[in-house]
């Protein structure tokens, strides 16, 4: 008799309707949820909790990596997702399975009884669950938006947290300012835990600064405590107290990874429960990987329709300080090659302050729909965005192949073309290019 493979996909489109908002940031159904799972949050290897703007990811990749170059075990829990769920939550080093995913969904589901909970509410519960009952060193949890009213916000003594940049994202959620949204992201802090905090603009940091002394918090601050710098092409040197180390520089491209490196390089030499050897620290760097984040894509069919000599890069920054951050990169690398930009967008999204910065280092741009989002702009409304910044050669295409296709028709001298704008579209783009 032949089995019939587990498909996750059922499960998670009846946990999608069971609430008629995507975000409704609050943490009352978490906890009842969680309190008729006998309270899984309770139950977990030492934590790591990490909020921010931008580089949570990247800095949970970079913990990730250290730590199993160094012989740990961990758990990671992530979101959204690029292609499948199941890479939200990685399991003692592995994305979870179908099979186990589904086992998990239907099991909170049952528990959740058919009450109201937000789709990312319920699979943060699942999440909690699957780590409470496999072995592991360490927990990696990333907050989905937020920190105060994140359903995340629930483990109430992690070893330690960690701000990442903040900057101007979400404020339909966390507020128009960067103090208000500094002020739901500090909530993660808890009294007497180190907190790694970056180097926020002032605004932001004068904020996390009373919330650190009203909770009690030990406040880490980057370029204060502890520093990350270039030192040349390859490496970086992080400085700590009286440590000083000259490193591998993360596998992951841009100065702005020099910054999410530092953050998770002070949680592994100041943490005592999450300290590792300096080896790790060497081999783990190196080793950093992290989709979507300035990837080069080297094969499938959107590579494949590329003449010779051309280069093609996805990244899923979408807010201003992303654009800031692409077009720094950008412009170090002193190219000679023309760049060109294919470029989604979700209606809750600044695109004017996304694309602002990287206008000026772009000849060409080809606006796409966002496939996967039902938020996703209309390629023609992204379009009259980029001209009214001043674009010149724009247009609007069906498809990402459209675009790559259009760009190539136009000229087959090489050039570079770089994807962004989503993680919606980057997930779209690595789903159909294989």
């Amino acid at each position: 008799m032949s089995v019939v493979p587990a498909d996750p996909s059922a499960a998670l489109d009846r946990l999608t309707a069971l609430h008629p908002k995507i975000i409704d940031l609050s943490l009352d159904r978490v906890w009842r949820l969680l309190a008729a799972l006998g309270n899984p949050q309770d139950h977990l290897p030492p934590v790591v909790h990490v909020a921010g703007t931008n580089g949570k990811g990247s800095t949970v990749a970079t913990l990730r990596a250290c730590l199993e170059a160094a012989g740990k075990t961990v758990h990671v829990y992530t979101s959204p997702h690029l292609v499948r769920f199941n890479e939200r939550i990685r399991l003692a080093g592995e994305i979870i399975s179908d099979a186990a995913l589904v086992a998990l969904l239907e099991e909170v589901e049952a528990a959740n009884a058919g009450q109201p909970i937000t789709f990312f509410e319920v699979t943060t519960c699942a999440a909690f669950l699957a780590f409470s009952r496999t072995p592991a060193d360490v927990v990696l949890l990333e907050t989905g938006l937020g920190g105060r009213l994140d359903a995340t916000n629930v483990v109430t003594r992690p070893a330690a947290t960690v701000l990442t940049s903040i900057s101007l994202d979400h404020q339909q959620y966390l507020g128009e300012t960067l103090a208000s949204i500094a002020a739901e992201k500090a909530e993660i802090m808890r009294p007497g835990v180190p907190c790694i905090a970056a180097a926020h603009p002032a605004e932001a940091a004068a904020v996390v600064d009373q919330a650190a002394a009203r909770i009690g918090a030990v406040l880490w601050r980057e370029g204060r405590d502890f520093t990350a710098t270039a030192a040349e092409t390859q490496t970086l040197s992080f400085v700590v107290g009286d440590l000083r180390l000259t490193l591998p520089r993360s596998r992951l491209p841009g100065d702005h990874q020099i910054q999410n490196a530092g953050l998770a390089l002070a949680v592994l030499t100041r943490v005592p429960e999450l300290a590792v050897p300096e080896q790790a620290l060497r081999d783990g760097l190196p080793a950093v990987e992290w989709p979507a984040r300035l990837q080069p894509l080297s094969r499938g069919p959107l590579v494949e329709a590329l003449p010779q000599g051309w280069d093609l890069w996805l990244d899923g920054g979408h807010n201003p300080d992303a654009g800031e951050r692409l077009a720094a990169y950008l412009r170090q690398q002193g190219e000679t090659r023309p760049l060109d930009l294919v470029v989604g967008m979700i209606d809750t999204k600044d695109e004017a302050g996304f694309l602002r910065p990287l206008l000026p280092l772009v000849q060409r741009v080809r606006t796409v729909p966002v496939l996967s989002s039902a938020a996703g702009r209309l390629p023609q409304a992204v379009a009259e965005t980029a001209r009214g910044l001043g674009a010149a050669d724009v247009s609007a295409c069906d498809s990402v192949a459209a675009a790559v296709a259009a760009l190539v028709a136009d000229q087959t001298a090489p050039r570079r073309v770089l994807i962004c704008g989503s993680l919606y579209l980057a997930g779209d783009v690595l789903a159909t290019n294989g």
